[in-house]
């Protein structure tokens, strides 16, 4: 009942601070976040080969559809052959474990975005009354950082994979089809923007570190840091 009737207490919105580099930051690491798992999270493409015919038979299209998250085994095509027989044909890999990752990072940092805004704008004083709260986002920041790192690299190498299962002169050459060659290349302009958004969140998180580190006790003289130990306002 106190902590409740304590954040009604603290309760004061002010976009303040917006204007500044930690809120300002953080409003960007949101939107990327946003747009990191979304490009990724949503994406659905298709890759096409054809079968060779004589004339006037032509050379009828196989398309193969995938997606998030790419376990690529699970998307069966059809090949019709010239003599109209059908075979089932699969997508090769599974690059599920990367991409899933890569996501749920995103998730967890525009949610942890969306909580620190609301705290930055609406119960700064709370934030600032004491140590931990500056303490506690810098130690999750750092957290979040290297969670970008990681999950950026290993989509990278996991859309590299995915761009070479997926490519159909790949698929013609490996499939059962000796008359296939070629068609349509997968739109993988999407996923090559879900990897650079990874990499801008990395930055986004990484410089913000500092930001925060300034608000900690850490940084501060040890007169502001007393003060703030106390309960009071920090000084100018």
């Amino acid at each position: 009942m106190a902590s409740v009737q304590s954040l009604a207490s603290g309760f004061s919105p002010d976009l303040g601070p917006l204007k500044e580099p930690l809120g300002f930051i953080r409003v960007l690491e949101w939107v990327f976040a946003i747009f990191a798992f979304a490009t990724t999270g949503g994406y659905s493409g298709k890759t096409t080969i054809k079968v060779t015919c004589q004339p006037p038979l032509g050379s009828p299209d196989v398309t193969a559809v995938f997606g998030y998250p790419f376990r690529l085994g699970a998307h069966p095509f059809e090949i019709t052959f010239c003599n109209s027989s059908q075979i089932t044909s699969h997508l090769q890999g599974d690059f599920s474990s990367s991409a899933e990752f890569y996501v749920c990072v995103g998730v967890f940092g525009f949610l942890y975005c969306t909580a620190t805004l609301i705290l930055y704008l609406c119960y700064q004083s709370v934030y600032r009354q004491t140590s931990r709260g500056p303490i506690i986002d810098l130690v999750v920041t750092v957290l979040f950082a290297f969670l970008w790192l990681l999950s950026s690299s290993a989509w990278g190498k996991g859309l590299t994979d995915v761009k070479w299962a997926t490519n159909p002169n790949n698929i013609a050459s490996t499939s059962t089809c000796h008359d296939c060659e070629a068609g349509e290349f997968p739109s993988m302009g999407r996923l090559n923007a879900s990897v650079i958004f990874g990499f801008l969140n990395l930055i986004l998180w990484a410089g913000n570190c500092w930001f925060i580190y300034k608000e900690t006790r850490f940084h501060k003289d040890p007169s502001q840091a007393a003060t703030v130990e106390e309960g009071g306002a920090p000084g100018p």
